[in-house]
């Protein structure tokens, strides 16, 4: 049988559900069946990109697929992706994958330049030191967080994201670089260096006092005054407002609070991530399935795009929170995610087989001022939603 008829064999026998029809199934059963048809569809990526030298996936735009090098922020992703396939199903074809894939973003240890560095490197081979124990991965890890610790200034103590606009911002910070500070805890622990943890704790401390309004939603950008160390810009780049919540940026700092107390056992992260939850969960445009719009603010609200990548963050924040809340909030978070994660599953958001350019998910917004990947797949979606349904697994 010839690839192309096989395919579409497997598309027959893969069949997608509604949301009503996942109801009926059990937990397991949707997580099982999610996880074998990301399974196809990402060994389809894998193949399509695995003649092109340095490429990984980013999106599916108007019918063409779009990638990058190394460079882009995402470029952890698809590793990433690959390596939580691998530990559900321990498929050998899969971890040749994922480590070629892994490997193609180790150029990026050596960032100096901008703060993603923790995204890059710790989803590939931070994953890939997890379920191998790889010696090499290690020192990788730890370059990359001497290389993320340059851009750290005490004066005003944070991580600098950006480099760029410094006709507007003189110390930019945006709220999703609290997601590359386990790079930076990780490098504590095994190096035994204490100014890693002091860096991100530091960061950790000033994104909680600058960043969040007093309902716990929070700004994407901040800039920092270089003399003071105190902001003198509160903005949004992404969102429909400076005083918008975008849905993103909301799940980063639900997802930074909730493994900085993982990490740390520090109150102070856990009572922020139980209240960031709150909010979102209790959000008055949260639609009914828990997949955000992509700003909880954004003008447009019923007719405009959701944002699964925004879900799939939040939903696996919830999950690990879950482990450290009462027994009615447990209860509370992880009826949002079944209800998420049921909605991800069904054929509303999952794509079928050799569609949606071999992206698991559809309906994600990259950056929908600039009309950048609006009702698009995204591969950091996937990545999340492969996380989710990793930790869930664990706890049936």
């Amino acid at each position: 049988m010839n690839k192309k008829r096989r395919y579409i064999s497997l598309l027959l026998l893969i069949a997608l559900t509604t949301v009503d029809q996942l109801k009926a199934q059990s937990l397991k059963k949707v997580i099982d069946k999610a996880f074998e048809h990301a399974e196809q569809q990402s060994l389809l990526m894998a193949k399509k990109y695995e003649n092109q030298p340095g490429r990984l996936p980013k999106s599916f735009e108007g019918g063409t697929d779009t990638s990058s090098d190394s460079r882009w922020w995402c470029s952890g992703f698809f590793p990433g992706s690959l390596w939580y396939l691998y530990e559900n199903n321990k498929n050998q074809e899969v971890l040749n994958y994922a480590k070629i894939y892994t490997d193609r973003v180790e150029r990026e240890k050596y960032t100096t330049d901008n703060h993603d560095v923790g995204f890059m490197l710790y989803c590939s081979f931070g994953n890939g030191l997890r379920l191998t124990g790889e010696e090499r991965y290690k020192e990788v890890l730890l370059t990359g967080a001497k290389s993320l610790a340059t851009r750290f200034d005490p004066r005003v103590g944070l991580i600098r994201s950006w480099d760029h606009n410094t006709t507007v911002w003189q110390y930019p910070v945006i709220i999703d670089n609290l997601m590359n500070l386990e790079l930076m805890l990780w490098a504590a622990t095994y190096s035994k260096n204490e100014n890693f943890r002091k860096i991100a704790i530091s960061h950790a401390d000033n994104t909680m006092i600058h960043h969040f309004r007093p309902d716990f939603s929070s700004y994407h950008v901040v800039s920092y005054d270089k003399k003071t160390g105190l902001p003198h810009k509160k903005q949004t780049h992404q969102g429909a407002a400076d005083n918008s919540a975008w849905s993103r940026g909301q799940s980063w700092g639900l997802y930074g609070y909730t493994y900085l107390y993982r990490e740390t056992k520090d109150k102070r992260y856990l009572e922020q991530a139980k209240n960031i939850a709150n909010f979102l969960i209790n959000h008055p445009q949260m639609p009914k399935d828990f997949i955000p719009y992509w700003d909880y603010d954004a003008p447009q609200i019923p007719n405009t795009t959701r944002d699964a990548s925004a879900a799939t963050v939040m939903a696996s924040a919830l999950i690990e929170l879950s482990d450290f809340v009462d027994a009615d909030l447990k209860k509370r978070f992880m009826k949002v995610v079944d209800t998420q994660i049921r909605t991800l599953a069904s054929d509303e958001y999952t794509a079928k087989l050799c569609d949606n350019g071999d992206f698991i998910l559809k309906h994600s917004t990259g950056a929908f001022p600039f009309k950048s990947e609006v009702d698009a797949p995204l591969t950091y979606a996937d990545y999340y939603y492969l996380e989710a349904l990793s930790r869930l697994k664990k706890r049936l």
